[in-house]
Order: structure tokens, then C-alpha cells, then sequence
């Protein structure tokens, strides 16, 4: 879970919000991101990032002849929860009450 650690080790103090960001991304199958809600102080690499660990997540389920259609990631105070769309994803970030 090397993301995990991206998204809250070191890069945290990058951010440099109070309150854990939320929103909503679409990606196709090669990554690239199509729409977004999340604010714009929100890192694009880590929005890449996420998705490449997501649609990963979905293809090795796929060759694995595993249905994962929903993928949910709870870590502190943070939910990540991405849904597949035909070989893309949409994907919602989300901090926990």
C-alpha cells in the first residue's frame, strides 16, 4: 500500500489544508482523468496515482477471473471508494465522520 503512504506521509504537509479534501474523479482505461470535482489544491499526481493503484486493482481481478466491480479503501480518517466502468473507473474520495 506504497500509495497509502504517498497520499499521507510526507506529502501531507504539501497539501497544506485543514480538512481532508472530497470529491469525485472519472478516468478511462488508460488513466487519463475525463471530469473532476475535487478542489484544485488537490495534487494531480496523486490523483494519477490513485488511479493507476485502482484500475490496477480492477485488471488483476479481471485476469484472475475475480468480479470486482466496487473497490473500497478505508485509511484514518479517509475513504476511497472506486467503481469500475467499463474498463475505466469513477472514482469518490471521501473523509470519514
Amino acid at each position: 500500500m506504497g500509495f497509502l503512504s504517498s497520499l499521507f506521509g510526507s506529502r501531507k504537509a504539501e497539501l497544506k489544508i485543514d480538512k481532508l479534501p472530497s470529491g469525485s474523479f472519472t478516468v478511462d482505461r488508460s488513466g487519463k482523468v475525463l471530469t473532476s470535482t475535487l478542489p484544485a489544491i488537490f495534487p494531480e499526481s496523486l490523483v494519477k496515482e490513485i488511479a493507476r493503484i485502482v484500475l490496477g486493482a480492477f485488471v488483476g481481478a479481471q485476469k484472475a477471473s475475480l468480479p470486482l466491480t466496487e473497490l473500497q479503501i478505508h485509511f484514518g480518517g479517509f475513504k476511497i471508494t472506486a467503481r469500475e466502468q467499463r474498463g475505466g473507473a469513477i472514482i469518490f474520495l471521501a473523509p470519514k465522520n
